[in-house]
């Protein structure tokens, strides 16, 4: 079976295919960095909605999201973007974990798995 890159940079790809499966970076915030969990919330989706497509799928065919908030009392406000986005009935298995990012501004990362 061939492995499918996009992105690739000297330590990681962004998006990697293998079968027919998607498996995505963690991703962060573009343009929101700084801004509020929901506007970072809505800034990242975004961008996965982008990956996704590149490597031929949607979030329709979630399998897994990872969710890191650095403060748990943004649980609800990023939960109210994620309601909005996420396909209904095709919801993925989930995990939201309270972790300190990379670098400051970035109070959201998402890392998500998905069939093609």
């Amino acid at each position: 079976m061939t492995i499918q890159r996009f992105e690739v940079g000297p330590r990681m790809s962004q998006a990697v295919v293998h079968g027919n499966t998607v498996y995505l970076a963690g991703v962060v915030a573009g343009t929101a960095k700084g801004k509020g969990v929901g506007e970072q919330t809505k800034d990242v989706l975004a961008i996965i909605d982008g990956h996704l497509a590149k490597a031929g799928t949607d979030k329709s065919k979630l399998l897994t999201a990872t969710i890191y908030l650095t403060d748990m009392a943004n649980f609800a406000e990023m939960n109210a973007v994620w309601d909005g986005w996420v396909s209904p009935g095709n919801t993925p298995a989930r995990a939201t974990v309270q972790a300190r990012l990379a670098a400051p501004g970035y109070d959201v990362e998402i890392m998500v798995i998905a069939a093609k």
